[in-house]
């Protein structure tokens, strides 16, 4: 009974996040690490959290750090294609432009440490694997997926929706494969550290800025 109020309460605080950060109350760096920081750490706090019982867990990291990297690099072909888009284009910059004044060191602790890692042990770690004793594997998995993808639609963010979409996908699929949360964990936290150490077509602060002038 206390997972499922943890999953209830998680959710609803992970949309409220996104509609503070969507309406310009709040930058996505506080707003999002913290929420998810907090669910990480209730979701490790229930002590329901598993490594990897399906697959040792080393080949569970090693597949979970090739997963990150070949997630990153059809990422970054994607968005290359799509910011042709202007309004792709403007969200990807809103995305950076929000980096200003944090170091990319710290920009990485708190995207790749904190926010990833909070995003699958509440989401993979806890919420699927919970699902998955009700509803068995399978179905846990696409309903996890389906429920994440829609939070992320309350960030009216269109890089982060289709993160959501497609990174979502991968991530339960890893933890399906495992019945854990390390090889999505891994990934997740590769996938953002990239994305942030080498943004696909050069993204960062300037560009952001520059984007800002454009109209709707």
């Amino acid at each position: 009974m206390v997972t499922l109020v943890l999953m209830a309460v998680g959710v609803a605080a992970i949309v409220a996040a996104w509609r503070l950060v969507a309406t310009g109350h709040v930058s996505i760096w506080p707003a999002m690490s913290g929420t998810i920081g907090a669910l990480g750490l209730a979701a490790l706090a229930t002590d329901h959290v598993s490594v990897s019982p399906r697959l040792r867990w080393p080949v569970s990291a090693l597949l979970g750090l090739g997963a990150g990297v070949a997630l990153y690099a059809a990422t970054a072909a994607f968005v290359l294609i799509v910011r042709r888009w202007p309004r792709f284009d403007r969200h990807v910059a809103a995305i950076y432009d929000q980096r200003q004044g944090l170091a990319l060191g710290p920009a990485l602790f708190v995207a790749a440490g904190v926010n990833a890692s909070g995003e699958e042990l509440f989401w993979r770690g806890l919420f699927q694997w919970r699902l998955a004793r009700s509803l068995g594997w399978p179905a846990a998995s696409g309903v996890t997926w389906a429920v994440y993808a829609g939070v992320n639609l309350f960030s009216q963010n269109l890089p982060i929706v289709a993160g959501g979409i497609v990174g979502g996908a991968v991530w339960v699929a890893l933890a399906f494969s495992t019945h854990g949360a390390l090889a999505s964990l891994l990934c997740h936290a590769v996938w953002t550290g990239l994305m942030l150490a080498f943004p696909p077509g050069g993204a960062g602060v300037p560009h952001a800025s520059s984007s800002r002038s454009r109209t709707a």
